[in-house]
C-alpha cells in the first residue's frame, strides 16, 4: 500500500529535519509531505533538505487549511494510507505501523493514535486533562463511540478517509471535527495506545484563556456538526 506521511509545519525549523530523518530510517519506502504554513523561518528549506516532498503555502492558514492541503496531495497522488504526523517531535515514528496496520488488515477506515486508551506513561498538565476528558465525553456522546483522544493528532485513515477530508475538513478544530465527519460518514473508527515524546522544539500556540476560549468553540462546534 502506498503509504504518505502529511507533516503541517509552522516555523519549526529547529525540529522538522530530525522528525523527517526518523521516519525514512524506519520506513525509507514511505512518502513525507511537509505542508509549510506560511512560516517566517528556515521550515521548508530543512524540510527538503531532510528528503521530504514540501508544499509552501503563501500565507499562514492554520493546522485546518495546512492539513487539508496534505490530504488534497494524497487524493490526487493515489495515495491508500494518510498519515497526519506533527511537525515538533512529539509523535514517534517507532508507532507508525501501529495506527497503520488496521487500515492495511482492513479493520478500521481512521486509526487514532490515543495517550489515555491505555496508561502509555505520558503526562499532561491537569488543567489540560480535564479539558481533554470533557472533549472525549461529549464526542463519545455525539458519536455513540467510546473515543479516549479526540485532540489526538497522531491519526491514520484509509482511501475513504483521504477522499472525505480532501473535499471536506474543518479548519477550526480539525482534530475533533473530522471524528465526528468520519462517523456521520458511517466509517470506522479504532483508537490504538502509542507512546508520545514532549514537543523537542518551540511552545504550544494554546494558553489557558485560549484554552477556554476554544473549549465553548469547539463544543458548539460539534453540536452543530452533529445535527448538520
Amino acid at each position: 500500500m502506498k503509504v504518505c506521511i502529511i507533516i503541517p509545519a509552522y516555523n519549526e525549523e529547529k525540529s522538522i529535519a530530525q522528525v523527517i530523518s526518523r521516519i525514512f530510517r524506519l520506513h525509507p519506502e514511505f512518502t513525507v509531505v511537509v505542508i509549510d504554513d506560511g512560516s517566517s523561518d528556515g521550515t521548508a528549506a530543512a524540510a527538503k533538505a531532510a528528503g521530504a516532498d514540501v508544499i509552501t503555502l503563501p500565507q499562514n492558514l492554520g493546522i485546518g487549511g495546512a492539513v487539508q492541503t496534505g490530504y488534497l496531495y494524497c487524493a490526487r497522488k493515489g495515495f491508500d494510507v494518510a498519515v497526519q504526523v506533527d511537525a515538533d517531535g512529539q509523535h514517534k515514528p517507532e508507532e507508525l505501523d501501529k495506527i497503520i496496520n488496521p487500515i492495511r488488515e482492513g479493520q478500521a477506515d481512521m486509526v487514532l493514535g490515543s495517550r489515555w486508551v491505555e496508561n502509555t506513561g505520558y503526562r499532561s498538565s491537569r488543567s489540560r486533562r480535564a479539558g481533554m476528558l470533557i472533549l472525549a465525553s461529549l464526542v463519545s456522546f455525539f458519536t455513540r463511540r467510546h473515543v479516549t483522544d479526540p485532540t489526538s493528532g497522531f491519526r491514520a485513515v484509509g482511501r475513504k478517509g483521504i477522499q472525505l477530508f480532501a473535499e471536506d475538513y474543518s479548519t477550526d478544530y480539525p482534530e475533533v471535527d473530522s471524528l465526528v465527519s468520519l462517523n456521520s460518514h458511517g466509517l470506522r473508527i479504532i483508537e490504538v495506545a502509542v507512546e508520545m515524546d514532549q514537543r523537542q522544539a518551540g511552545s504550544s500556540s494554546i494558553s489557558s484563556v485560549k484554552s477556554i476560549y476554544y473549549m465553548i468553540k469547539v463544543t458548539l462546534s460539534i453540536m452543530i456538526r452533529s445535527v448538520r
